[in-house]
């Protein structure tokens, strides 16, 4: 016999609290160089992104100015 709660509610129909935080990122300097993206999820780390990325790059080139020189982004363009 299988049985039913009345005013439960359905995970499914709800959305949780996480899928409402946009993703950011956080770019890891070392000595002025960019080393690394943190890709977070409000104050969760969903992964680490390489600068030197196809992704990395674009991330870098989409928040940052055409005036700044990103010294990673740089060595891999050239690698």
């Amino acid at each position: 016999m299988a049985e039913t709660e009345s005013g439960s509610a359905d995970p499914q129909n709800q959305p949780a609290a996480s899928d409402s935080e946009e993703i950011t990122y956080q770019a890891v300097e070392k000595d002025g160089v960019v080393t690394a993206i943190w890709e977070m999820k409000g104050r969760k780390h969903l992964r680490t992104i390489d600068p030197r990325s196809r992704q990395g790059r674009e991330i870098l080139n989409l928040y940052t100015t055409e005036d700044v020189e990103h010294p990673a982004a740089s060595e891999a363009a050239s690698s």
